[in-house]
C-alpha cells in the first residue's frame, strides 16, 4: 500500500516509535550483512535462448521491503522527476540528518520504486551504505523528538 499524495505528511509525522520499530530493528542485521543480493542468468541455453541477468535480493532486502510497505512509508509522488533526492542520493558526503522524515521517506520510495525499472537497484543502494545511512537517520530523527 502506497500513500496518497494528499494524506502522506500527516500520516509519516504521525508515526509512533513503535510504528518505526519494525524498520529500525533492520539496523543491526543490515550491518552484519556482507551481500546483500547476487546476480543470476546471463546465460544461453543449448538452443540459444538467452536468460537475461537478474538480481537477486539478500532476505534482508526483501524483509526491507515488507516492512516500508506495512508501516506505510511508501509514498505515491512523481519520484522520477525528483532532481533534489537524485542529488541527494548521489551524494555520498551528504548529511541526510538534515531532511525531515518526509523527505527520508520519499527516499526511500525513489529508490525502492526505482528497482522496479532498473534491475538490482535496491540491492545497489543497500550495497553501497545508502540504506542504512537513511534509516540510521530516520532513527536519530524518531528518538530525538521522543
Amino acid at each position: 500500500m502506497a500513500l496518497k499524495e494528499t494524506e502522506w505528511e500527516d500520516k509519516i509525522n504521525a508515526l509512533t516509535r513503535e510504528d518505526w520499530k519494525p524498520l529500525l530493528e533492520l539496523i543491526p542485521e543490515i550491518e552484519h550483512t556482507a551481500e546483500f543480493g547476487t546476480w543470476s542468468g546471463g546465460t544461453a541455453d543449448k538452443d540459444g535462448v538467452i536468460q537475461f541477468p537478474y538480481s537477486v535480493p539478500a532476505p534482508i532486502v526483501s524483509q526491507f521491503l515488507e516492512v516500508v510497505y506495512a508501516i506505510p512509508i511508501i509514498i505515491n509522488f512523481d519520484w522520477s522527476a525528483w532532481e533534489e533526492g537524485r542529488e541527494m542520493a548521489s551524494d555520498e558526503t551528504f548529511n541526510f540528518d538534515a531532511t525531515d522524515l518526509v523527505t527520508k521517506c520519499k527516499l526511500i520510495t525513489a529508490i525502492v520504486r526505482n528497482d522496479r525499472f532498473c534491475e538490482g537497484a535496491l540491492v545497489s543502494a543497500f550495497a553501497s551504505g545508502l540504506i542504512l545511512k537513511i534509516l540510521k537517520s530516520i532513527e536519530k530523527t524518531v528518538n530525538d523528538r521522543g
